[in-house]
């Protein structure tokens, strides 16, 4: 049996006494490092917190980055729509222009035009059968004294103008009953007349004692012959609508060509 030989207590207390300041100072690195960890990740959490901060940022620029370039495509767009237009306006432009001297040329050269066809208006009413005779030559007087005026535009003067001509075409397929004051064996009387057309005229005295006609030829009221009394009469209640259409017997007006 062997024997162990104890070492002496001092070297164990020598032993642990060196072993301390090492634990102590292990323990004091350690928390060094938990602390500088602490430290890192803090720093971290702030960076990455930045980093978020930052990248949101960009992405929100880079959003409105986005659409300000959609609403400059579309402005572009827009802006070529509205340049094409402008030179379609100054085109347009151009041609308006060009329109309004030659409308002043026109304008220039309807207005004797229109007083050619005042005149010979108011000559066809002369000439032709002496129905209506004031109305229509009020009618004349009328335009001549638009003609005139500067506070008529020419393309209303050239419609009155026209409107007399087209009134006096329709007196030649209408008929028609009026009454007036007639000249009657010496006498002025109230008489109706009735008119078909250009090709018969005539009166009748409101007794239907006397009648007459308008003779072209001569250019005279002519008496006419009592037979044509009931016709006339027929007639006149046609023209004021108080009989329907039919047909009735009329003398006719002789012009020179005939």
């Amino acid at each position: 049996m062997k024997m162990f030989k104890l070492a002496p207590a001092g070297m164990f207390l020598g032993a642990i006494s060196l072993s301390l300041p090492s634990v102590a100072v292990q323990q004091t690195d350690v928390k060094d490092v938990v602390e500088a960890g602490k430290k890192i990740t803090t720093s971290a959490n702030k960076s990455q917190k930045r980093v978020d901060r930052i990248n949101e940022q960009i992405q929100t620029k880079l959003q409105q980055f986005k659409a300000l370039n959609k609403e400059i495509d579309g402005l572009n767009v827009y802006n070529q729509q509205m340049q094409t237009q402008v030179e379609n306006q100054q085109t347009e432009l151009a041609q308006l222009a060009v329109s309004m001297e030659q409308v002043s040329v026109i304008e220039r050269q309807v207005s004797p035009l229109m007083a050619r066809m005042i005149e010979s208006l108011a000559l066809f009413v002369s000439l032709d059968v002496p129905f209506l005779p004031e109305e229509r030559n009020n009618r004349i007087e009328a335009l001549q004294r638009t003609l005139t005026r500067a506070d008529v535009s020419v393309s209303e003067k050239f419609r009155q103008v026209l409107e007399a001509y087209q009134v006096e075409v329709d007196y030649g397929r209408t008929i028609e009953a009026y009454t007036g004051l007639q000249n009657v064996a010496g006498e002025e009387r109230d008489v109706d007349f009735l008119r078909i057309g250009r090709v018969s005229l005539v009166y009748r005295t409101r007794d239907g004692q006397h009648m007459g006609m308008w003779d072209q030829q001569s250019e005279s009221w002519q008496p006419l012959a009592a037979n044509y009394r009931t016709d006339i009469n027929k007639a006149l209640r046609i023209a004021r609508k108080q009989l329907a259409p039919d047909l009735i017997v009329a003398p006719v007006v002789q012009t020179s060509a005939e």
